[in-house]
């Protein structure tokens, strides 16, 4: 495993993080979990990340924190780099949902018990709230810094203004800053190259980027027209609507061009979209979902694979085309 700075920040995280979303606390349980989790920081692993809203929709909100902080349960605190968010609704009442002082302080709060811990080392905003002012959100997030139950401020999903906003809001009032965002960014979906990842490496904030093979999509197993396979994501009523953006025709298509890239350099394809995100200086990690630990190893092998500029070149003509 290979480490980078968040950010101009002294936190080191892997290139490589294992996610939670649409896996841990939902659709696997405890022992599927603790599998993952034990070989991902035997790869080298240290952040992980995770959400309250996490498995809520299948089980509660909360419960891919408590599968997850009973997985990490044997490993030394400061060994790692813990996350979760707060944003979504929680609950039906009208401030169980948002960036209010009151939701932020009470959510990372109950994040903090269900995840057995006194601290995160990140707390994410998990989208920007435009019905609370911005000072805000900031204060309070200052506030847990300075409690000493939140280590660095993120932000995910903010647009180029927004995170701005926030980043000339914090200097204006003395606050901690951000530190880190977490877009979604893979070969299909670039929108962050268009400002907001100049933006964060300007302001020395660091980049950790989810949903790097598109929801599967970049694996190669979804072919233009053929029926997606069983049990796949595209079959699943509860993930299905997440990854039928990226089904088109043209996605398709780059998706075979991409392959014959991928067999050429000895690696498959989902190996060449994390080490492609990876050849990005700006980035600091990759976060990636698995259901099982081989997953992780194969990930995993995308972690100092070099990209030469020609590769690069041919790429990117592939996705710009």
């Amino acid at each position: 495993m290979q480490y980078r700075k968040l950010g101009r920040y002294g936190l080191k995280v892997s290139e490589v993080s294992l996610g939670s979303w649409l896996t841990y606390g939902g659709t696997y349980g405890e022992d599927r979990t603790e599998a993952c989790v034990k070989r991902a920081y035997e790869l080298g692993i240290n952040y992980f990340d995770t959400a309250d809203v996490y498995g809520s929709g299948q089980t509660y909100p909360g419960a891919a924190e408590e599968v997850l902080a009973k997985a990490l349960k044997d490993f030394p605190r400061s060994s790692y780099v813990l996350a979760t968010k707060t944003f979504w609704p929680v609950g039906d009442g009208p401030n169980d949902r948002g960036l209010s002082r009151k939701h932020i302080i009470e959510q990372c709060n109950a994040s903090l018990k269900r995840l057995n811990t006194d601290y995160v080392d990140i707390f994410y905003c998990h989208r920007y709230d435009p019905e609370t002012p911005l000072d805000e959100t900031m204060r309070a997030l200052d506030d847990l810094v300075r409690q000493g139950k939140v280590l660095y401020i993120g932000i995910s999903e903010w647009n180029e203004t927004q995170t701005l906003d926030g980043v000339y809001m914090a200097r204006e009032l003395n606050l901690n800053p951000i530190a880190v965002n977490q877009p979604v960014y893979n070969m299909l979906n670039r929108y962050i190259e268009d400002g907001v990842m100049q933006v964060c490496d300007r302001e020395g904030i660091g980049l950790a980027v989810f949903s790097p093979i598109a929801q599967g999509v970049l694996t190669g197993k979804y072919k233009k027209g053929q029926k997606p396979p069983e049990g796949s994501r595209a079959t699943d009523e509860k993930t299905s609507h997440f990854i039928n953006r990226y089904l088109t025709d043209e996605n398709l298509d780059k998706v075979e061009m991409l392959k014959s890239i991928a067999e050429n350099h000895g690696i498959t394809l989902a190996q060449l979209a994390l080490a492609w995100i990876l050849q990005h200086r700006e980035i600091s990690s990759v976060i990636i979902g698995s259901s099982k630990p081989e997953q992780i190893d194969e990930n995993v092998k995308a972690v100092g694979v070099k990209l030469d500029n020609d590769t690069m070149k041919e790429i990117n003509g592939i996705l710009n085309g």
